[in-house]
């Protein structure tokens, strides 16, 4: 069973967010980064750029397939995670600390389709 930590929201394309006043941290699940595999390359969004909700922000590339990653709030982008550069395995080893992919400041209001932890659990079974 992956981990799927309580305090985190989830989309359906297996991002999770954690918010922190009107900023929110991104990243990918531990369920994703085991899906794709060992991660080798990692792009992602300049700071200042604005998002849509579920606008694709960037890719993840790993030995088995590239993936697009979609933003769960719409905002901006106040910090891109430049370790990922020289060290996108962090996204294997540690995906809710290290391996976060950007910061963002939301506009508006957080999306109401957000999972909680049982619903993503229940949506990857």
């Amino acid at each position: 069973m992956a981990n799927v930590p309580a305090e985190l929201k989830y989309t359906k394309s297996h991002e999770w967010v954690r918010v922190e006043g009107d900023t929110v941290t991104i990243g990918i699940t531990e369920f994703a980064q085991s899906e794709l595999g060992d991660v080798v390359y990692v792009d992602l969004p300049a700071v200042g750029r604005t998002l849509a909700v579920e606008e694709v922000f960037g890719s993840v590339e790993s030995v088995k397939t590239v993936s697009d990653l979609y933003a769960p709030v719409a905002g901006e982008v106040v910090e891109a995670n430049t370790l990922l550069t020289s060290q996108s395995e962090l996204v294997n080893s540690d995906p809710y600390g290290q391996g976060f992919m950007i910061k963002v400041k939301v506009s508006g209001e957080l999306p109401s389709d957000l999972l909680d932890a049982s619903g993503y659990e229940a949506l990857i079974g």
